[in-house]
């Protein structure tokens, strides 16, 4: 029988993070067993949650040296548990920390390390996409186990099941030598409103927008609309337009939203990698020929800055 680990991200409080239970739905669905490893303060309190999305068992530890040290005490934790335990599989999700200790424990064990999957078929099998999303590639994972599978967000639904986790204590003694890179501050962004890969609703601008002062507009409907948050291409962000915690694409965010509203974006395939299966695409582009209107639901030709506001007026006047 198959043993499948998820590598668990999980705050302080114990919230397991949506890529994390998304991955351990996945995980369950191809049978065999399901186990989850969680490194850090809040680590315990995060095994419920992560029992109830399909984990039978958690290797947990509230040791503080993983979260004050980049990387290098979790590879090597993992590893000693990897040479003991001796799963098939490991999934863990794409972002920065994730994907450095990936690395560094495929270098350990000598795994396949695979990136940027959207779909895992087997222990061994995964798939991811190419040429912007374009094409969709099967790939064979060979060499020793553990397989090494980095998943996209949003590449599956996260849905609870009725199982409980055994908790497991890490016990492995991590090393001065392991203990290089220190975190030494962490920022907590201020926002209002859902997170954007959570939102139902997503506004996203690009460069059709002219200047970042209208994204105001932007703003302006995800105040009318519950549930809503306002998203860019990654040629506005580095542009400085907004911050780097709005881009959708290939090198961003992954949403899918029930609408998606695309304002002055021309669709290139590297942003609809991020978008496309929002379940409906509203497109605004004074350009006929933008590839964005070629997945749009309903397509509108037109300027945007003179769309928009009467959009917002719209939404106001129905409102009341």
């Amino acid at each position: 029988m198959s043993k499948i680990w998820v590598f668990a991200e999980v705050s302080e409080d114990g919230q397991p993070t949506s890529t994390t239970l998304e991955m351990l739905t996945k995980a369950r669905s191809l049978g065999g067993t399901v186990e989850a490893v969680a490194l850090g303060p809040g680590a315990t309190k995060g095994a419920e949650e992560l029992g109830r999305h399909g984990a039978t068992a958690v290797y947990a530890s509230e040791e503080k040296v993983f979260a004050e040290f980049l990387a290098q005490p979790a590879a090597h934790a993992l590893a000693e548990l990897v040479s003991r335990e001796q799963p098939n599989l490991i999934l863990f999700s794409t972002d920065y920390d994730s994907r450095d200790i990936a690395a560094r424990l495929g270098a350990r064990t000598g795994s396949t390390v695979m990136s940027n999957a959207s779909d895992v078929l087997a222990v061994d099998r995964a798939q991811t996409q190419i040429f912007g999303g374009q094409k969709i590639v099967d790939v064979a994972l060979s060499g020793p186990d553990p397989k090494i599978v980095l998943v996209r967000a949003k590449s599956f639904p996260a849905e609870p099941a009725e199982g409980t986790a055994e908790v497991r204590p890490v016990d492995v003694q991590i090393p001065e030598s392991e203990l290089k890179a220190r975190r030494t501050e962490r920022h907590q962004e201020e926002a209002e409103g859902p997170k954007l890969e959570d939102a139902k609703v997503v506004i996203a601008g690009g460069r059709g927008l002219g200047k970042p002062e209208n994204f105001d507009l932007l703003e302006q409907i995800a105040s009318e609309i519950p549930g809503s948050a306002v998203g860019a291409t990654r040629a506005v962000v580095d542009a400085g337009w907004v911050g780097y915690n709005k881009q959708i694409g290939q090198t961003g965010k992954t949403v899918k939203p029930q609408v998606y509203i695309a304002c002055g974006i021309s669709g290139a395939s590297q942003h609809q990698v991020g978008m496309k299966e929002s379940r409906n695409i509203i497109a605004i582009n004074k350009d006929a020929e933008a590839p964005i209107l070629s997945i749009a639901d309903l397509g509108v030709v037109g300027d945007v800055l003179k769309v928009l506001p009467q959009v917002v007026e719209e939404i106001r006047k129905r409102k009341g």
